[in-house]
Order: C-alpha cells, then structure tokens, then sequence
C-alpha cells in the first residue's frame, strides 16, 4: 500500500503523458474513496462536482488534449449571462415619448393663438392641428377633449353664435344661414338645432333689409330697382318669394311705385284739328 501511495505522487504534474502512463495502473487500484481531497489555497472551493477527483483528472485530461467535454459546457451555471433586448425599432416608425410631448406642446400652443383671434368648431380646430408637423390623429382627438372640457371649443353654441350674427348683423335669411354653418364645420344635427332656434319671421327680416337700401335705388326706374332690391335679398338666402315681396313693399313705401315712370317722349307729330 505504501509503494501505491508513493507512486502515485511520483508524477507533479498530472495532465503530462509521462505522468499519465506512470500512473494509470494505480488509479485502476485505488478507489475513489482513498484519494484525499484537493483544498485550494488561494481561492474559495469550488463546487461539489469539481471538487471530485476524477472529475478533476477529466478536466485536466481535456486541457491536455486541447478540448473540453461537452457534458462540462453544458453543466448550469450560477452566473447570469447578460441578455440583448430590442426595445425599439426605428424603422417601424414608432415615435418616442419626448418627441410626441413635444409635437403635442406645440399643436396646443397653435390651436390657443387661433382661438385668440376667432372662434373655431371642432372640425376647424381638428384641422389646425393636423396642420402642425407630426401631430397625428391621437393628438388631435387628445387636444380637442381636452379644449372641449375647458369651454374653449363648443359646436352648439359657436352655431347660435354664427345664426345670430348672421340674421340681426346681415340680414340674412334661413338657407344663408345654413350654408353658413356647414362651411364652417358645424355638424348638420347642431345646424338644424340652431336654426330652430331662430324667430321664424323671413319676411319681417328682409323687409328691414330692403328699407335699409332702398335709398341706393333712388331714382332708377321701378323695374330696375325692384331686380335690384330682390337680388340683394337672394343673396342674402331670402327665397325668391319673399324677396320680390319684400322689395315691392320698400319700393312702395319710399315713394317709388309704377305711377312713378318716367313720361314717354313725344313722337314730334302733332296733329292739329282741320278748321
């Protein structure tokens, strides 16, 4: 037993091929159990699996031969490995969170200095916004939610606005009125309602409208004056009805009827009776 143990420490360096053959017949007596195990000095132990001596020796065996097994590379290891994570792809157009804060600051800042100067419906306020580079369609709606909870933008009552200036300021009538309101984005349900509200006395308005321009057709022939008269009120969206009612009667009261042609000129015959 002693001359075992004395040639198995014979080779220092194991991993050689002369201490591989010096020793290989008496790894084949010794049994795993005889052989002392290998403290490290200067760094903690290793786990249990390198700990084991032949374990050791196929290791050593491996870095001799220039490779190592695959059952050690596929063991688990105690270190994370780090892990690679897209969390973005350019090409996918995805806009980061600092550009659409900025994109949306500067849509809100458009759409308050409009409002300053006019008021707007929400299909105007959608379109100024859309207006502002990379302001999407989130952004809009966003905006137009947030303006609509602060009183700034409120279609039914931005069209009693339009109806209102447009009948006592211009003297207009219903269908002006409405065309009015669908150019400017009001839905067609918040129209109705607006005009609804109107005093439904077409008449009554373009008469007032016709008294006050009467006096431009002073001194024109009646015919002429009436086509006049009855064309402003058209325009104004007056139907064609009321319209030459109501210019007939301005005429009228301003003094400017039928009776008021001009005398036809004499042909320059005179007939004279026979004496």
């Amino acid at each position: 037993m002693a001359d075992d143990v004395e040639r198995s420490d014979e080779p220092k360096n194991p991993g050689s091929p002369d201490g591989a053959s010096t020793r290989s017949g008496t790894l084949r007596v010794l049994g795993e159990a005889d052989l002392a195990p290998v403290i490290p000095l200067f760094r903690s132990a290793p786990r249990a699996d390198r700990e084991h001596p032949s374990r050791r020796g196929a290791v050593h065996d491996a870095a001799a031969t220039g490779s190592i097994s695959d059952d050690i590379d596929e063991r688990p290891s105690s270190v994370s490995r780090p892990r690679l994570s897209v969390v973005g792809d350019p090409d996918e157009g995805v806009e980061s969170s600092p550009d659409r804060a900025e994109a949306r600051e500067r849509a809100e800042a458009v759409l308050l200095r409009k409002l300053r100067s006019r008021s707007l419906s929400l299909a105007e306020a959608r379109t100024v916004i859309r207006g502002v580079d990379d302001a999407d369609d989130a952004i809009a709606d966003e905006l137009i939610d947030h303006f609509v909870d602060l009183g700034y933008l409120d279609d039914a009552a931005f069209a009693e606005q339009l109806a209102m200036s447009a009948v006592e300021r211009k003297g207009e009538g219903r269908r002006a009125v409405a065309e009015t309101l669908r150019k400017r984005g009001i839905p067609r349900d918040i129209a109705e309602a607006a005009l609804a509200e109107l005093p439904d006395d077409d008449a009554e308005r373009a008469l007032d409208f016709a008294r006050s321009k009467v006096r431009g057709v002073d001194g024109a022939e009646y015919d002429a004056a009436l086509r006049r008269l009855a064309g402003q009120l058209a325009r104004r969206g007056y139907p064609s009805s009321v319209a030459l009612t109501a210019a007939r009667t301005a005429l009228e009261e301003a003094g400017i009827g039928r009776s008021r042609s001009f005398p036809r000129p004499s042909s320059g015959v005179r007939f004279t009776p026979d004496r």
